[in-house]
């Protein structure tokens, strides 16, 4: 799965009498209280070590510009990395390496000779189960290895050469590929056309041999969100799906986007779909906390606020596949109540039933207006990442409420409550890394692996540096 990325502002249409202050405090601008929640509960190890492991190439900063990695999946023995980068650094060295790059699995990680060479952004790699002699990427790109490609293309990962036999030809950004169990490579993006087909606009399914539309996926996606109210509107976001996360079972895939309309159905922020029937189908799994069926009103506040009304950035399934886990950005609901407690779905983690119906939320864990970018989950732990200073920081905004406990960076969760994982001596998260935006977290049967940026070129996991983008965090042994 994947998490953020930065976007252009569409659309803006604001009354002149409104001014916007969206404030937010530095990390260390202010001292860290001793929290005093009752709901946090102490642990002296989590399910993955919250010391990362040492040798991981990491990014180097070029000019003012962060270099990020979106996606991060292992295929075989091999790590593959993709985002927006043109240097790494591995034990020392300087590599050049644009956009995508490989490295070893297992100490010492070195980075591999595999060098693509893709002249533009890539958010996303997927692999056809466990043949890793080929690579599907997606992006907003013209060539890899200098041959035309938009967009979207297959590599070999032995010689980075684009595979001439699958078409490559995205009208618009890719923001997201998979490839199911049943043999569909499933695109997402912004796309009206993809290899020859409009029949199928910002969700396809492609034919992985042939690049061309194989119908499974039929949705009929439309619409924008566009909040407003008396004084102010919303940025619009165009139409799009940025991101997906296949069950356990590989039977049903999560989908995050821009959309009001899918498969005929009502949807907003996200869907559940059945890969299962052909095509696959749209489920009944849904919620008034983010689809709009009962109104922005309590305790129903489904709307963010007015510029990030795309609030849903990324989702993960429990491993059982009967928990879905929500990462939001959003600050907080336009409506939110002059109270400062915390309502919404915005700037939280939460876990919903993954139940075929509409639900509510088991539980909610506020940062208090601190964005989260990506979530997973193993059967011990819920891990969320973004910009969080606080976690239980359900009654304050940027600032450390009466319940908040320090969680900075990187927040590991217990599954069934959501109380926030504390380091030993009880007085802050077990867990920490840089507030990057970090788009993209992977379990392997090794440990976690983290997809992030070194925001401000600030890099450290842990405690530890030299983790700008990239930082593992093994179970321990």
């Amino acid at each position: 799965m994947r998490g953020f990325r930065r976007w252009p502002l569409y659309g803006v249409s604001v009354a002149a009498a409104c001014t916007v202050a969206m404030t937010m405090a530095a990390p260390g601008s202010s001292a860290l209280a001793a929290p005093s929640s009752t709901r946090a509960a102490t642990v002296t190890a989590g399910s993955v070590s919250p010391t990362p492991a040492s040798g991981t190439p990491h990014l180097v900063p070029v000019g003012s510009q962060d270099q990020i990695i979106r996606q991060l999946v292992q295929c075989g023995t091999t790590m593959y990395a993709v985002g927006r980068f043109t240097q790494v650094t591995s034990h020392g060295s300087t590599i050049t390496r644009n956009n995508v790059f490989s490295f070893s699995a297992t100490f010492p990680f070195h980075v591999t000779a595999w060098n693509p060479d893709v002249n533009g952004e890539v958010n996303s790699i997927a692999f056809n189960g466990g043949d890793c002699s080929n690579a599907y990427i997606g992006g907003q790109f013209t060539s890899v290895n200098g041959t035309a490609a938009n967009n979207i293309a297959e590599i070999d990962t032995s010689t980075g050469a684009v595979v001439s036999g699958f078409a490559d030809n995205a009208s618009n950004i890719v923001d997201t590929l998979v490839v199911t169990q049943n043999g569909h490579l499933l695109v997402g993006g912004h796309f009206g056309t993809i290899n020859g087909s409009n029949a199928h606009k910002y969700f396809a399914s492609l034919n992985p041999v042939t690049g061309a539309d194989d119908g499974f996926l039929n949705l009929k996606i439309s619409g924008q969100y566009h909040y407003c109210n008396s004084t102010r509107c919303n940025v619009v976001f165009p139409t799009q799906i940025y991101n997906q996360q296949l069950s356990h079972s590989g039977m049903l895939d999560l989908v995050e986007g821009v959309f009001t309309t899918v498969g005929g159905l009502p949807r907003q922020q996200i869907f559940m779909l059945n890969l299962a029937t052909n095509p696959a189908t749209v489920t009944a799994w849904t919620s008034p906390e983010f689809d709009g069926s009962k109104g922005n009103v309590p305790p129903y506040y489904y709307q963010c606020w007015w510029t990030e009304s795309f609030y849903v950035r990324a989702a993960a399934w429990s491993p059982g596949d009967s928990t879905v886990y929500l990462a939001a950005t959003g600050k907080e609901p336009w409506n939110q109540p002059k109270s400062l407690k915390r309502v919404g779905l915005c700037d939280a983690t939460t876990a919903f039933p993954a139940t075929q119906a509409s639900v509510t939320h088991t539980w909610i864990d506020y940062t208090g207006c601190d964005s989260l970018y990506s979530v997973a989950a193993d059967a011990s732990t819920v891990y969320a990442a973004g910009h969080p200073r606080w976690a239980e920081n359900q009654n304050d905004c940027n600032a450390q409420g009466p319940s908040a406990v320090p969680d900075v960076g990187l927040q590991g969760l217990f599954p069934a409550t959501g109380l926030p994982m504390l380091n030993g001596s009880g007085t802050a998260g077990l867990y920490s890394m840089s507030r990057a935006n970090a788009d993209d977290m992977l379990i392997t049967s090794a440990g976690l692996w983290i997809g992030s940026t070194d925001r401000g070129h600030d890099d450290h996991c842990g405690g530890a540096g030299f983790h700008g983008g990239i930082c593992f965090l093994p179970y321990s042994p």
